[in-house]
């Protein structure tokens, strides 16, 4: 029996197809510019970014003033293209290492005023995220703020296997699939297809983790979906995902 690719390979695999300075996957119309908006004001602050990918959302947060962004991720090709980027576009103030999230414990400094997490939790267990998020919230600021998002946990089973985006589920159900992975595919506008994978979580699993990481807030939820304004731009590309949930926004502040 074949082991599964390391999410690692894949990655390091696909690097160039993730490269952009501009929108061109699926989720950086629907998830991405929804990260932006909810961190806010982020002039003069510093931001962490756990899997950074190719630094297509931490070059827009420098973009929008912040002060500094430090990246991880663990695919070494994706982190060597986002240091390529930096370099090109003149960005000191941009730092990437090649690492495991829920291991690497050398940050360059203590405290971060926001952290984000964009689509990284899809390729940890429960248990790795619970991890993750105790060390975000060791790292963040007295009133700091975390954003990620997430796949929608009840998109694999209601999605055929059919651009531009899906999971597969196989004979696994919501409550009985937790845990297990599902591999999928996200596509960009111009018809290339990205491997994916999502390791299946409830709602609750993310408040549980969150709680069991130390932040005692309610995170503001918000379901990311097609919208009227992505119908009219590109009909054919955003038609087939109308009226389905694809991704979940999380938002959680601190509070010393």
């Amino acid at each position: 029996m074949n082991q599964p690719l390391s999410t690692e390979t894949i990655y390091n695999a696909q690097a160039g197809n993730w490269l952009r300075s501009e929108k061109v996957l699926l989720s950086d119309f629907t998830a991405r510019p929804r990260v932006l908006e909810e961190l806010g004001d982020i002039a003069g602050q510093d931001i962490l970014d756990f899997g950074c990918g190719e630094g297509y959302v931490s070059r827009m947060i420098l973009e929008n003033g912040a002060r500094s962004i430090f990246g991880i991720d663990s695919s070494a090709e994706m982190i060597s293209q986002a240091q390529a980027m930096a370099a090109e576009l003149e960005l000191s103030t941009a730092s990437y290492t090649a690492a495991n999230a829920v291991t690497f414990d050398q940050f360059p400094q203590k405290s971060f005023d926001k952290a984000i997490a964009v689509f990284l939790f899809n390729y940890l267990t429960i248990e790795e995220m619970t991890q993750v998020m105790t060390k975000v919230r060791s790292l963040l600021a007295s009133t700091g703020t975390f954003v990620f998002t997430v796949p929608h946990p009840c998109l694999p089973f209601m999605r055929e296997e059919t651009p531009p985006f899906y999971f597969k589920h196989g004979d696994k159900s919501y409550l009985d699939g937790i845990n297990q992975t599902f591999e999928g595919k996200i596509w960009r506008r111009d018809g290339i297809p990205v491997s994916v994978r999502c390791v299946h979580k409830t709602f609750s699993h993310y408040f549980e983790a969150l709680k069991a990481a130390g932040f005692n807030l309610l995170p503001q939820v918000n379901e990311l979906a097609v919208t009227d304004e992505h119908l009219a731009l590109d009909p054919e590309f955003f038609g087939p995902l109308k009226g389905y949930p694809l991704h979940v926004l999380f938002k959680v502040q601190v509070n010393d």
